[in-house]
């Protein structure tokens, strides 16, 4: 997994530009995840302390929200669809195929620390079901063999 420390520097601008408001904290936590792809327990402390908050209250916020993550996520953010519309029309076997593919589970992060795979119920796009989400691109009729295909283009 990912042992490296954060760039406090890289941190610290984040929060700078926010001047300690503590009504921005959804905001700044986003900002951390989108630098850093988590929200590391050096960060959740800084923005703690900068925005004079409680840390319970930075982590309750962070373990709420999905868009937020207190473990490393991977370079690129693999969703795939399993509700109604996509599970009927072959889902659960292109989720299959990604696991099998990335040597994960659904909720877990690929040594390289190349790719996190999620599990969604809903991507709104049910009428090109089986979809699929990497990062801010989305994918649809799927097959277990073109899911992945695409999958080896972001290698």
């Amino acid at each position: 997994m990912m042992n490296e420390t954060i760039d406090m520097n890289r941190l610290n601008r984040i929060m700078d530009s926010y001047q300690e408001q503590e009504g921005a904290l959804i905001q700044i936590l986003l900002d951390v995840q989108q630098e850093f792809r988590w929200i590391s327990p050096e960060a959740a402390k800084l923005v703690s302390e900068r925005v004079n908050i409680p840390i319970t209250q930075v982590y309750r916020v962070a373990s709420f929200y999905k868009a937020l993550s207190l473990t490393p996520r991977g370079e690129h953010l693999v969703k795939i669809c399993l509700g109604t519309a996509c599970h009927v029309r072959g889902g659960v076997r292109v989720m299959g195929k990604v696991k099998r593919m990335m040597g994960i589970e659904a909720g877990g992060t690929t040594e390289d620390m190349k790719f996190t795979l999620e599990r969604v119920n809903c991507l709104g796009c049910c009428a090109l079901g089986p979809m699929m989400t990497i990062d801010d691109k989305s994918y649809g009729k799927l097959s277990p063999e073109k899911a992945a295909g695409i999958i080896k283009n972001y290698e």
